[in-house]
This record gives C-alpha cells, structure tokens and sequence, in this order.
C-alpha cells in the first residue's frame, strides 16, 4: 500500500518536474508530472492529489484555466501557481480562482519542500473541516435548541400547575361564593332601607 502524499506538477517545461521529483521523493511524497492542462485534468479524474502545483505560462491552457478547472472539481485539493512572470493581477486572479499559493521561479530546494508542506497542511485543514461540519453542526443545533425546549417545559409546567391549582380550588371558591352572596344581599337591602328613611326624614 503507497502511502506516500501525492504532488501533481503541470509545467510544459520537463525539467520544473524533475526538481520536484528530486526534492520531494525522499520525503514522503510521490510526483507526477505532466506537461499541460489537458493531461493534467484527465490525470485528476483517475488519481487524487495532495496537492498540485501549475505553471502559469502553458501552451493551450493556462495556470489560471487549470487552477478554476480543478477546483471545480476537487475544491479541498490545494493548487499553487508558479511561475516566472508573476504580476499582481494575475496574483489577485489566481486568488480568486481558489489557488492556495503563488510562487517565482527560480524555484529552490527550500521553497519547493517549504510551499508543499504548507500546501498539504491547509489541504488537511480542510479536509478536517469538511468531515467535521455535520458533527459540529449538530451539537450546534442541540446546543441552540436545549435553552428553548426547556423555557418550553418550563411554560408546559407553569401551566398544568396553575390549572391542578384552579382544580382544587374551584369547589372553594364557589363556596365562597354561596356563602357572601347572603350578606351582599342584607349590605344592599340594608343600604336601600336607609337611603329611603333618611330622604323621608329629610327636613323640609
């Protein structure tokens, strides 16, 4: 079983390849190379890659054409674009397009195992994010619906208590009812009877 990275190189010239290969055999990873656009989407429909880096000058397709053409298609690969001609425009381009560096030759040792491993580690990042986001979103969706179903049952049992106690209650307030009904009465009957006695005692 190989378990070594996978580093794609699309440069039209042979030799950008070798010094990839050169560099990076001895440290964990496995070059590919190809020589143009075409034959670098065909090789990524048949193979994932760790990472793949293009040149931005290329007969046929460009880096920037290639760069948005992988990315539709494997967005959590990472893509770098090296070239010698590097120009702001084509920087904020490549940006935009989704590239994850972008690189002038002359290439060293250094900056060629330096910009792949940096390269991997953002690929892993995402991929980590990825296979994660159905978890978290979940448990944030858990978190955010435990403080409403409580306030819930808490309202649920504010409510039956509230009518258990109108339950208990109702025969003693209708009781309380019977019994002041009398004296209402007798207040009323007794408030008229006065009313009228003392307009007929009225002085003239």
């Amino acid at each position: 079983m190989n378990n070594k990275l996978q580093v794609l190189v699309i440069d039209d010239d042979a030799v950008v390849g070798r010094s990839f290969d050169r560099v990076l055999s001895d440290k964990g990873y496995e070059v590919s190379t190809v020589l143009n656009g075409e034959e670098a989407l065909d090789t990524i429909d048949h193979k994932d890659f760790d990472v793949v880096f293009t040149d931005i000058r290329m007969p046929g397709m460009d880096g920037l054409e290639v760069t948005e053409r992988i990315k539709a298609r494997c967005p959590w690969t990472p893509v770098v674009v090296i070239t010698g001609y590097g120009t702001p425009d084509n920087e904020a381009r490549a940006s935009i397009l989704g590239a994850n560096g972008f690189v002038h030759k002359p290439l060293t040792p250094e900056i060629i195992e330096s910009v792949t491993r940096k390269a991997v580690s953002e690929g892993e990042r995402v991929e980590q994010a990825l296979e994660a986001t159905p978890a978290e979103v979940a448990e944030h969706t858990e978190a955010e619906a435990e403080p409403a179903a409580a306030a819930e049952r808490e309202r649920t049992a504010a409510t039956v208590a509230k009518n258990i106690g109108l339950f208990f209650a109702a025969p003693f307030i209708a009781l309380g009812y019977v019994i002041a009904v009398p004296f209402v009465g007798f207040y009323m009957f007794a408030k008229l009877g006065r009313e009228a006695w003392l307009k007929k005692h009225q002085p003239q």
